[in-house]
């Protein structure tokens, strides 16, 4: 069996699509080239099919070989308000934008939250409207990777879902820059360091926390699961966590968080508990973003290059795009062509 439950090899047809949503082989095609007479139901039904089976139109192939879209999609997989209330998507973007600028493509920013989302952008993927993908914001259940990399559509993610990602990415020390957080948190006498952790789905998240336990572990203090609470890089996240670890150790010290704005969320809850920064309690961040350097006491943080992160991806697309080496995009150099891990650098403020 092939990924999608084909039987056989090579790639998928218009028929075996039009068998699998159980529909004619001229509605697959209408739905394909976006033609308004299919009901929403059947058109739903198609693009169902085609990402399961990783279809990839004989037009669209053709195009791969030739002619181009001039077209990059950034996706997105979460709400508005995460979109705009967290910096580090707009300096993504911005750095994916001043990549991309020399090379005349079109950026399209799609947020896909839904499954229904997601086989509306495999439909327009299979009629291949875009030239390639960048996938920021990886969760670990996240199928988006596997079926781009089953349509062989170019693809560059940022970050990555597990340690042997195969998927193309741009990544930066997460690990390492948790630990140094922790070093210099330790190194300052702080004695009970907690830490608001991400997302246990997210990769990125298990690398920041395995960073704080390494650097615990290397400076004898014992590990305690009651000084670890997790939050999901919102500002509300890192207050609810904030609240949890003030419950449960109300003696801590300092605390790392796994990112700026859910630092913001703990440093309101410990002001509103009496707790004076540093005095009372040290925080550190990690991002190193604009919220971090306004507020008050200013934050210290992990700084990420997040806007060199967005060049990056954008010249490892285009190089999978165009077939050349770098496409003109300046920046370090991956040394597979295809896995990069920037570093990163503890940015010391007066949080800490």
């Amino acid at each position: 069996m092939t990924p999608g439950g084909r039987r056989g090899g090579g790639r998928p047809t218009l028929e075996e699509v039009a068998a699998r949503a159980g529909v004619g082989r001229g509605t697959v095609s209408r739905v394909i080239n976006g033609s308004p007479q299919v009901s929403e139901r059947t058109r739903t039904l198609v693009q169902q099919a085609v990402a399961d089976l990783g279809y990839v139109p004989d037009r669209a192939a053709r195009a791969l070989a030739g002619h181009r879209a001039d077209t990059v999609a950034l996706v997105i997989p979460e709400t508005e308000t995460r979109l705009f209330a967290e910096p580090y998507f707009s300096g993504i973007i911005r750095g994916v934008s001043a990549g991309l600028a020399d090379h005349d493509m079109q950026l399209l920013l799609t947020l896909i939250r839904t499954s229904k989302e997601r086989r509306r952008f495999a439909g327009y993927l299979a009629a291949h409207r875009v030239d390639g993908v960048l996938l920021v914001s990886v969760h670990g259940d996240d199928p988006l990777p596997d079926l781009l990399e089953r349509m062989a559509i170019p693809t560059v993610l940022n970050g990555r879902r597990t340690a042997g990602e195969t998927v193309p990415f741009v990544d930066s020390d997460n690990t390492g820059g948790a630990q140094s957080a922790l070093e210099h948190l330790i190194g300052r006498g702080r004695r009970q360091v907690a830490t608001i952790a991400g997302p246990p789905d997210m990769y990125v998240a298990h690398c920041r926390l395995d960073g704080y336990r390494q650097a615990v572990r290397a400076a004898g203090h014992p590990a305690d699961a009651g000084l670890v609470a997790h939050g999901d890089f919102t500002e509300e996240g890192g207050r609810r966590a904030m609240r949890e670890l003030l419950e449960r150790r109300p003696a801590l010290d300092a605390v790392f968080c796994a990112s700026d704005v859910m630092a913001a969320g703990a440093r309101h809850e410990l002001r509103a508990a009496g707790r004076r920064i540093p005095d009372d309690v040290a925080l550190v961040g990690f991002d190193d973003s604009a919220i971090a350097r306004h507020m008050d006491p200013a934050l210290t943080s992990v700084r990420q290059p997040i806007e060199e992160m967005g060049r990056a991806m954008a010249r490892l697309l285009m190089e999978q795009i165009t077939g050349g080496a770098g496409g003109g995009v300046p920046g370090p150099r991956a040394p597979s062509g295809a896995h990069l891990v920037l570093p990163t650098e503890l940015v010391r403020r007066a949080s800490s």
